[in-house]
């Protein structure tokens, strides 16, 4: 399996930055890669820089406008897609969610994760803009892969991927917007693909979005095998990193490395106590 990951910087305009994304699409898809992963709110500059009603209208509904030109690029260049972005509820208006939407090779949309833990600070109000995922942690068939999501923040609770990787995932996309944390950035992506042994794949968007921003977007895609050892990784610059992994290394390590077998869940069950 090949994947593509972009990190790329952001402009105030939506139609340019879906333009621009197009493109990288249609170049993973000629260099190989069966998947590209976008990073978090891929069309938009982060908004939640600040609070502000006018972002509101960048949202739009899935399927939509840019679900729509993803899945055409999807179909026409015969590649899958995990597009993030700003997701305005239609079953129940006025509601907002920070969403992936992954769509298959043939421009189908499968379905659609929702960023379950938001961050309240400094340069991070998503809780102003967006209302926690309700959907859970999904596993998705893509083109005969077992493929996760967890969006930015969520990265920081290691829940989730477990939950993914006992249902079958063998890579867990992480797209993200973030200028703070370095320190954790490669050592939780390397911890997850440890804990879990899955691939993990973590993609950042890069540069300075705002007047007077402190932390600009540092990139570093990373591409982790299910061993925690680190295959590829990209610059702090734009970048289109592509990445052959093979999937099969999962059943591999779990041969030598038995971690999921040797669970107790019958043990667990405090955890649920601490809400």
């Amino acid at each position: 399996m090949k994947i593509a990951l972009l990190q790329m910087t952001c402009s105030p305009d939506k139609g340019e930055n879906i333009e621009k994304a197009a493109r990288y699409v249609r170049e993973a898809a000629s260099k190989g890669a069966d998947l590209i992963c976008l990073q978090e709110l891929f069309s938009t500059i982060y908004f939640a820089y600040t609070q502000d009603p006018k972002f509101f209208d960048l949202a739009e509904g899935i399927p939509g406008p840019t679900t729509d030109r993803m899945a055409k690029e999807a179909k026409e260049n015969n590649i899958a897609i995990v597009a993030p972005l700003f997701e305005l509820d239609s079953e129940v208006p006025g509601t907002y969610y920070n969403t992936a939407v992954v769509i298959d090779r043939r421009g189908r949309v499968l379905g659609k994760y929702r960023k379950t833990h938001l961050p309240q600070l400094p340069g991070y109000d998503e809780k102003y803009y967006f209302r926690h995922g309700n959907l859970g942690y999904q596993v998705f068939d893509v083109d005969g892969r077992k493929v996760g999501v967890y969006v930015c923040y969520d990265r920081h609770f290691l829940e989730g991927p477990r939950i993914m990787a006992l249902k079958g995932a063998e890579v867990i996309f992480v797209p993200t917007c973030t200028g703070v944390y370095p320190e954790l950035w490669e050592l939780e992506l390397r911890a997850h693909a440890s804990f879990n042994t899955v691939f993990v794949a973590g993609v950042n968007r890069v540069g300075s979005e705002y007047e007077g921003q402190e932390h600009p977007y540092y990139g570093s895609a990373t591409v982790v095998d299910p061993t925690g050892k680190v295959v590829a990784k990209a610059s702090t610059s734009e970048e289109l990193l592509v990445v052959d992994i093979d999937p099969g290394l999962v059943v591999e390590r779990r041969k030598s490395a038995p971690f999921l077998r040797d669970r107790r869940p019958d043990l667990y069950a405090p955890i649920s106590q601490f809400l």
